[in-house]
């Protein structure tokens, strides 16, 4: 699908005005803003998407499994048709390769038709049955079933750095559609012409499967926009990928509502990797290499990026070797825009002047990778250590390794934590991974935290500020549970109970029955 860029918000199968058009997409490389204008959504037209979404909300509850995966496959299928589009937008308004682009729009497709299988499989709901015991003393035993129940609306936010992934067709708004909520996506100034590609592909899908008109709209708007879609009665959820202070104007905002709703916000990580001895010496060079490769992945513009390393008190002589050697021959790039490199040089300037800190190396220009060193005291002492730096820099901490437990019970809430070890270390020290796992939502051995497998199983989340609930996962199948409550029924007829709780089970999909999981 190939169309000309409009400028203009998506409000259901309809198009906003264009007028004040005062929002550009600008090329980080060259700072030249980059046609069209983007007209900011009216009151009215925001009237018009929340009213729009609302009368949508229960038809497009109440859509058939096979119909709304239908709709998630559907809207795979344009983006796949919209690739060349999106691949020549993408690094106009991102600086991201082309490669980065396409790779994206696949994980964006396969996230999509994830949510479509797991949505027509149908256990997600988790129906739960307890038979009526009617003779039972002193008091009957009523007939009760339950399952998960879409929330309503669902406001998005678009991230910066994943321009598909995790912004208009991403996996906040795939998990609330599967769910049966219709969606509401706030673009992201960085990216507008992707958010509006992506957009026609959901309008799209949208009309040719046959969802109710209010079922997705895409909005165009600064952070008044923002406040105004949480603010919404309508609203009953919010998705943002962001920083922390994005992120908890967000959630203060949603708790002073008069009806206060969730907040997902992905928003603040800089991801722990402790080696222990022995994986040092065994591979120390390889490691530093490793942890190179992985520091630097995409200028280091992801929230996996790993930000913290803890390394033993003695035998760091050839890791910190390579590591200055690999950051030192390290070179630039340009960033995502000219916020996110004014913010990364700003917060490395603020570690080069710490106290107690040591620059080990530090190339120059945009992007350019960054390694510094402090002890276990001198890191312990200073919380302003562990504040993210968004971008190519890691922090390297030396001390006694029998601190580490203590230490890492002190960290903020992370999304990953590592441990490099032999199996024998790993065994040796279940006190390090205990207080890692207990502030982290994913624990990786040997490996390093960049690279998000989009399956069932994953969880991109942890506690805060790493995110705004630490019991919830925006990739992975698990996400769609953040857009449902479940709603119990009492001695319903049959014929009036939803599919998933009939008797004769016509969906076919797992259940726990008068507590007995059924085949």
């Amino acid at each position: 699908m190939t169309d000309i860029l409009k400028g203009t918000s998506i409000i259901g199968f309809a198009r906003g005005a264009q007028h004040d058009a005062t929002l550009s997409g600008v090329n980080p490389a060259t700072g030249v803003a980059l046609e069209p204008q983007y007209s900011p959504v009216s009151a009215d037209e925001l009237a018009q998407a929340l009213a729009l979404a609302d009368e949508a909300a229960i038809p497009f509850s109440e859509t058939t499994p096979e119909k709304r995966a239908a709709f998630l496959n559907a809207i795979a299928t344009e983006i796949e048709n919209s690739v060349e589009e999106l691949a020549a937008r993408g690094p106009l308004e991102t600086g991201l390769p082309e490669a980065r682009i396409r790779g994206e729009a696949g994980r964006t497709c396969g996230q999509l038709r994830m949510f479509a299988g797991l949505v027509e499989e149908g256990s997600w709901v988790h129906a739960r049955i307890d038979h009526a015991i009617p003779d039972r003393a002193p008091i009957p035993k009523p007939d009760l079933r339950c399952m998960l129940r879409p929330l309503g609306p669902v406001a998005v936010f678009c991230a910066s750095n994943f321009p598909l992934a995790f912004s208009t067709a991403g996996g906040d708004t795939a998990s609330a559609l599967a769910a049966g909520c219709p969606v509401i996506v706030k673009a992201h100034r960085s990216h507008p012409g992707m958010a509006e590609i992506a957009g026609r592909c959901i309008q799209k899908a949208a009309q040719d499967t046959g969802m109710p008109e209010g079922t997705f709209s895409l909005l165009f708007g600064s952070q008044d926009l923002g406040q105004a879609l949480v603010e919404a009665p309508v609203i009953q959820a919010v998705g943002f990928t962001g920083s922390q202070a994005g992120g908890t104007a967000l959630m203060k905002i949603a708790a002073a509502r008069p009806q206060p709703i969730p907040v997902y916000a992905e928003m603040s990580s800089i991801n722990p990797v402790v080696i222990l001895p022995e994986a040092l010496a065994e591979k120390g060079e390889t490691l530093a290499e490793g942890l190179f490769g992985s520091l630097t992945l995409g200028v280091g513009q992801f929230c996996t990026n790993p930000g913290l390393v803890f390394l033993p008190e003695n035998g760091t002589e050839d890791f910190l070797k390579k590591i200055t050697e690999l950051v030192s021959g390290g070179s630039g790039a340009t960033m995502l825009n000219a916020g996110t490199a004014s913010a990364y040089q700003e917060r490395v300037k603020e570690l080069s002047d710490s106290a107690g800190v040591t620059t080990l190396a530090l190339s120059s220009g945009e992007g350019a990778p960054a390694v510094f060193l402090v002890s276990q005291e001198a890191f312990a002492n200073d919380s302003s250590l562990q504040d993210e730096c968004f971008g190519p820099a890691t922090l390297i901490v030396t001390g006694p390794q029998e601190n580490l437990p203590a230490i890492l019970a002190q960290l903020e809430g992370q999304l990953t934590g590592t441990v490099h070890a032999t199996e024998a270390e790993l065994a040796e020290n279940a006190t390090i991974v205990r207080a890692l796992q207990n502030r982290v939502g994913r624990l990786i051995f040997n490996g390093f935290p960049t690279g998000v497998e989009v399956c069932p199983s994953m969880v991109h989340g942890g506690p805060y500020p790493a995110t705004s609930d630490g019991r919830s996962t925006s990739v992975g199948t698990l996400a769609i549970e953040r857009f449902a409550r479940t709603v119990s029924w009492q001695d319903f007829p049959d014929a009036a109970l939803p599919a998933e709780l009939q008797e004769a089970n016509p969906r076919g999909i797992k259940r726990i029955i008068n507590n007995t999981h059924s085949s």
